[in-house]
């Protein structure tokens, strides 16, 4: 593979794996941490994740069990589930923050599994704006006669297949998470 095939693919990876991040923090009606994942709570005056602030455990498969470290943070971390997108209530017994997590209608899993469709389009569309960017690249190397036109076309080959490569591994993510959500 050629030197700027292979940076173009790194940023395909990355695109990848931004979407698998992304996966993780729908909720699947089962209790998984990774939906705390973006939620930020003020920590001496510095967002900071849960995690960083609290042991979160899962101690039922509907149940997420969030321990504060400090019993200051029991309010500020049940204030910022309840501005986040979570759609869960918080209940807070004074030591430990419980969310029970709901079965999911149909309804709601039709909805997620648009949500989830919509991740796997924009992580295509970022692919195919990184072989946008490599097609620019090409044709400045081209201008400037740095590259042969064989050359040039055998890495816009390359940089091709990468792309449908990618677009078949988010196709696939996008897939596996959908038959999750659609479990009941």
């Amino acid at each position: 593979m050629s030197e700027q095939a292979k940076a173009y693919q790194d940023k395909m990876e990355k695109s990848l794996k931004n979407l698998a991040a992304e996966l993780q923090t729908v909720r699947a009606g089962r209790a998984n941490p990774h939906v705390l994942d973006r939620i930020m709570v003020e920590y001496y005056g510095a967002p900071t994740p849960i995690q960083s602030v609290a042991n979160v455990t899962v101690p039922e498969a509907r149940m997420i069990q969030i321990a504060p470290w400090e019993k200051n943070m029991l309010k500020e971390i049940t204030k910022a589930i309840q501005k986040s997108d979570l759609g869960i209530n918080p209940s807070n017994d004074g030591t430990v923050i419980r969310l029970i997590f709901p079965e999911l209608t149909e309804e709601r899993r039709k909805d997620l599994v648009k949500d989830v469709k919509k991740k796997g389009e924009n992580a295509k569309v970022a692919v195919r704006n990184i072989r946008r960017d490599s097609d620019k690249m090409l044709k400045k190397l081209k201008k400037d006669a740095e590259l042969s036109e064989d050359q040039i076309a055998d890495i816009e080959d390359e940089i091709q297949k990468l792309v449908d490569q990618y677009v078949k591994k988010i196709d696939d993510a996008v897939d596996v998470k959908t038959q999750e959500l659609m479990q009941v």
